[in-house]
């Protein structure tokens, strides 16, 4: 397993994590065992949004012995006092649902305590007039609260919360189908890809750049891209280019993954030992948007690079950069091969599935980091 680092905190945090929507189907013997052995092998990130509230109970039975090596990702707004998922702005009713969980996974603080689901600027001007963001403050100043979330499939206003300067974390939908298919906001179809596909990385590059972690949900776009179908581009992916795809995004920590029991998790497990080949995503260049061609996705299908350049890396940091990430400008004078030494052979832009001229990019990055 693989682990990235929070920017506000230090924790590490494994590349894979369990979402709960779907593990409820199965019996509480099979989810407190589904739970243990994904710990075993190294997740250590769960989210809580469960469709019902069967699974909490197993949940704390299974990290019982072990609660300081996980972290759970709790929303104050999802309730489940009538024994299924609700959502609720009521402050007396968030309290409640969440001493309830809080009681029934065992423990007594919470390591992301989430805005939930909040979509609408009509939905944050309620929380906020209902206590809910200074409740979860209070909660963080007295440290049953260790970070402060945000769960939302709506870019713009995503970046209304995060010019409020609370959040340590973003729970967001990202798979190609939302990055390029665009398209309005549609509870009835469950079709969330809301922003184009500029609006939607120059989030999560302003995530990275002020040190905001994602958790990534929906990463198969609820099944619909693993069968061509139902794909909106008539061509399937599998789960390990999906689960790349958002990995490769700026910002990404992990990548949260439905599982309905052990066999599930098995082949959830299986991206970490797969080939890079079989992760390979490349092939979306050939169905996406014509607004997408000319800029790099990072899928390093260049690769490998006569000169020893990683392009899909020099292309992030210079990106990033740009967004405003003083880091990225530390950690590309840190590369042993910078855009500098390009050749200009080609290789590159003839492999590139967007059709991006990387051989001027080199060029520009190259005189950009020279004048910083």
């Amino acid at each position: 397993m693989e682990y990235r680092t929070l920017p506000h905190g230090g924790e590490k945090i494994s590349i894979l994590g369990i979402g709960t929507s779907s593990i409820q189907t199965a019996d509480d013997k099979e989810i407190e065992e589904t739970i243990r052995t994904a710990v075993e092998n190294g997740i250590n990130y769960f989210d809580m949004a469960s469709s019902e509230a069967k699974p909490f109970s197993a949940y704390g039975r299974a990290i019982s012995d072990c609660r300081d090596k996980v972290y759970f990702q709790i929303h104050f707004g999802a309730n489940y006092s009538g024994g299924m998922y609700g959502w609720t702005a009521d402050l007396d009713t968030v309290k409640c649902s969440v001493d309830w969980q809080l009681s029934t996974l065992k423990t007594d603080y919470i390591d992301f305590g989430f805005i939930h689901c909040i979509d609408g600027e009509s939905d944050l001007r309620m929380i906020e007039k209902n206590g809910i963001i200074d409740y979860l403050l209070r909660l963080k100043k007295q440290g049953v609260v260790r970070h402060i979330g945000l769960s939302s499939h709506t870019p713009k206003l995503v970046n209304q919360v995060l010019d409020m300067g609370i959040l340590d974390m973003l729970m967001f939908s990202i798979n190609p189908a939302y990055d390029y298919a665009g398209g309005e906001l549609d509870y009835a179809t469950d079709s969330y890809a809301v922003g184009s596909v500029a609006e939607r990385m120059a989030l999560y590059r302003r995530c990275e750049a002020e040190g905001v972690g994602i958790s990534v949900m929906k990463a198969f776009s609820g099944g619909q891209l693993l069968d061509a179908r139902t794909s909106p581009f008539e061509k399937e992916l599998t789960k390990n280019q999906c689960i790349q795809y958002a990995l490769d995004k700026p910002g990404v920590l992990t990548v949260l993954l439905g599982v309905r029991g052990k066999a599930d998790l098995q082949k959830i497990l299986s991206f970490c030992v797969a080939p890079q080949e079989e992760k390979d995503y490349s092939v979306i260049g050939t169905f996406a948007p014509h607004d997408a061609e000319g800029h790099c996705v990072y899928c390093n299908h260049c690769a490998p690079c006569p000169a020893g350049l990683n392009i899909g890396l020099i292309n992030k940091y210079y990106d990033l950069a740009v967004a405003g990430d003083k880091l990225a400008h530390e950690h590309y004078h840190k590369l042993e091969v910078k855009a500098d030494q390009c050749m200009k052979c080609g290789h590159c832009n003839s492999r590139c599935p967007f059709h991006v001229e990387q051989m001027e990019r080199m060029e520009q990055i190259n005189n950009y980091f020279k004048k910083k």
